[in-house]
């Protein structure tokens, strides 16, 4: 049985793929404050290809909807939003492993930029498509949503300091965002965060046991055999057509299979003669 107990200030094991993650943030973090003080305008050049810009996602910079998490976007920001990381995702990770984990993290990275690049052209709030989003809140925010969503009870400590259950945490932080998206600020930001939890939140509702990409590939090679069956079902039809205007009978399965003579009389539930 899953503990409900709260997620204490104790720092948990610094391993598996939440450490990746976070050593993929620190790398990038730091990357560009080099690349800042040692080339400014290849930095700059850079950044609008790694931030979220909803006008240049739609004009073909798809691969914004995933790099725009790992640029940093503020030192005390980064910081929150790595702590949270840590602490989300070891508990995540010993819970369902580091596949999913991960698969969660950029699931709903790329979920809150599509989301909310497609909101900003509604120009709802005073949303543009120029606005610019960055950092990782997106992505931790489906993380937490989550958590929320299958620990609510549990408590847990907001900025490390407060200590409540982790649905009103949860609450308290997309209706902060919500406010920003409403009365002004980083609307843009905001607005990915928001579309993060909702990200995080329809993983768990609605993706497979095992994951997004297993039940994907699952579904692809079920559709892929089911056409090979019905090619194969279709080109015995055909075949016997064509026997039978030679005066001659072959018989087929159901799959499509072809039925020697001497095998009609066996068992129909054995298997074994099938290539």
């Amino acid at each position: 049985m899953r503990s409900t107990g709260p997620i204490t200030l104790n720092l948990p094991h610094f391993s598996g793929a939440t450490r990746k993650l976070i050593l993929i943030h620190l790398a990038s973090f730091f990357g560009f404050l080099v690349l800042e003080w040692a080339a400014r305008d290849i930095a700059h050049l850079l950044t609008g290809y790694v931030v979220l810009v909803p006008q240049s996602v739609f004009h073909g910079y798809v691969w914004q909807l995933l790099t725009f998490i790992f640029y940093p976007a503020g030192l005390l920001g980064m910081i929150f939003a790595l702590l949270s990381l840590w602490f989300l995702g070891v508990w995540m990770e010993g819970t369902f492993g580091s596949r999913r984990l991960v698969e969660l993290y950029l699931f709903t990275a790329v979920g809150a930029g599509l989301l909310a690049s497609a909101i900003s052209y509604t120009h709802i709030f005073g949303l543009r498509q120029d606005l610019v989003a960055a950092g990782p809140w997106p992505a931790v925010m489906g993380l937490m949503t989550a958590f929320a969503s299958l620990m609510g009870d549990s408590e847990m400590y907001v900025f490390f300091v407060i200590r409540m259950k982790a649905k009103y945490a949860v609450a308290i932080f997309i209706l902060l965002q919500l406010a920003t998206v409403i009365q002004g600020g980083d609307r843009f930001g905001a607005l990915a965060e928001l579309c993060g939890a909702l990200c995080g939140w329809l993983y768990f509702k609605f993706a497979p046991t095992r994951g997004v990409v297993f039940g994907a590939s699952e579904r692809y090679f079920g559709l892929r055999n089911g056409y090979y069956r019905w090619k194969r079902r279709r080109a015995a039809r055909k075949f016997e057509v064509y026997m039978r205007k030679q005066n001659r009978v072959v018989k087929f399965d159901e799959e499509g299979r072809y039925i020697a003579p001497d095998d009609e009389r066996r068992d129909p539930r054995d298997r074994k003669w099938m290539n």
